[in-house]
């Protein structure tokens, strides 16, 4: 069996205010949240098989070194949706400007960035 992501952590500004618009607009669901390192919070949204850890530090983070101290230090996270105009309209009506739209084999695409700068890969398979 091949190896599958389970998830990704990354540090946002407000993990409650992101989890919040991944359950409206992707229709996920807060798998666990808690305290976490440096006196930060963690929300683990996502499915029953895969999620995002949403980090922030409850201290900033003093070395310039550590990723966990950078918000929106990647370049995007993907998700697969199953009807694309309706996923960009939800997007667009929560706010977000969506971009860069592309067919290619064997789906299409769009992004869009969220209040915190991250870039995020929308994609239908046919």
């Amino acid at each position: 069996m091949a190896a599958q992501l389970e998830h990704a952590n990354y540090t946002v500004s407000d993990p409650a205010e992101t989890a919040a618009w991944m359950q409206k607009l992707f229709g996920w669901h807060i798998r666990w949240q808690g305290d976490a390192m440096a006196g930060g919070h963690t929300k683990h949204v996502g499915t029953d098989t895969h999620y995002v850890a949403l980090y922030t530090p409850g201290t900033p983070i003093t070395s310039e070194k550590s990723s966990y101290a950078v918000t929106g230090g990647l370049n995007h996270i993907a998700v697969v949706v199953n009807n694309l105009d309706t996923t960009e309209a939800a997007i667009k009506s929560h706010g977000f400007e969506t971009g860069n739209h592309g067919d290619y084999e064997p789906g299409r695409r769009f992004y869009f960035h969220d209040h915190d700068g991250i870039e995020y890969e929308v994609v239908q398979y046919d």
